[in-house]
């Protein structure tokens, strides 16, 4: 699928990765971008630098049916169409199995997790893969592309990423059903899984945390550009034969348990 001129919706897309891929599809790829996140200081501030023609900020709650079909609705309002639908949004909920004290950790403290992580996933795919089938099919073949963005903890989570890694990897199950199923009106579905990246939360740590992950990073011996995660995302929106693929993202590094 070409990317010019073509809309796109990010969840968690005023901040981190999700705000990267947004600069990267407006700049150098000439996209439209509706960016669903509940920050809307830092919504406005990218509207603001990268034009109201081209971006359109909507405060929404991933996890709230109502919420997401407004944030869609308000969408086909301005820009008519939905192609693409990339979920970044992500709590990174520390749970374990038992408590400091030996006690059974909440359910409710688990479920904080999946509600956003999760159900806000499907939710949010679910409702702008409802527009994509109304897309003319561009090259008689597809309609839209899903990249929902999953994590290195879906494979080997760390002591207290419980709740975090099973939702990660939930996205990678569902990634080959909802794939099989949603070819039939040609819209792809792939997922990412990104290793460690300089995102501003990284850059704030302190250098010996710095140096203990770099440790842990095979090759290329950094953290990840944040353009080089946007690339991946416009490189599967790009290459129609690229379906149902989990895409890890790591320089090859393994997190240790802790």
């Amino acid at each position: 699928m070409q990317i010019k001129d073509k809309v796109i919706v990010i969840t968690g897309g005023a901040s981190g990765l999700g705000l990267a891929t947004t600069r990267y599809m407006v700049e150098s790829k000439g996209a439209k971008v509706a960016i669903f996140d509940l920050n809307a200081q830092a919504g406005q501030v990218a509207v603001d630098e990268l034009g109201d023609a081209n971006v359109l900020f909507v405060a929404t709650d991933v996890s709230d049916e109502t919420s997401v079909q407004n944030a869609v609705n308000a969408v086909i309002d301005k820009f008519g169409a939905i192609h693409v639908c990339i979920n970044c949004a992500a709590i990174p909920t520390p749970v374990k199995v038992l408590d400091r004290d030996g006690k059974a950790t909440s359910l409710a403290k688990f479920a904080q997790a999946t509600s956003i992580n999760l159900n806000g996933v499907f939710n949010v795919m679910s409702k702008c893969v409802e527009q994509m089938a109304k897309n003319e099919p561009e090259a008689a073949e597809e309609r839209g592309v899903v990249i929902n963005i999953s994590s290195g903890a879906a494979y080997e989570g760390q002591i207290g990423q419980c709740a975090y890694s099973a939702t990660k990897a939930a996205l990678i199950g569902m990634n080959m059903p909802a794939a099989r199923e949603l070819g039939a009106i040609g819209v792809r579905v792939n997922t990412i899984a990104p290793g460690l990246f300089s995102t501003p939360m990284v850059q704030s740590l302190d250098e010996k945390i710095v140096n203990a992950l770099l440790s842990q990073v095979e090759a290329p011996k950094r953290f990840g550009d944040m353009r080089e995660f946007a690339h991946c995302c416009a490189f599967i929106i790009e290459n129609a034969y690229v379906n149902g693929e989990s895409i890890r993202l790591d320089a090859a590094s393994r997190l240790r348990a802790r």
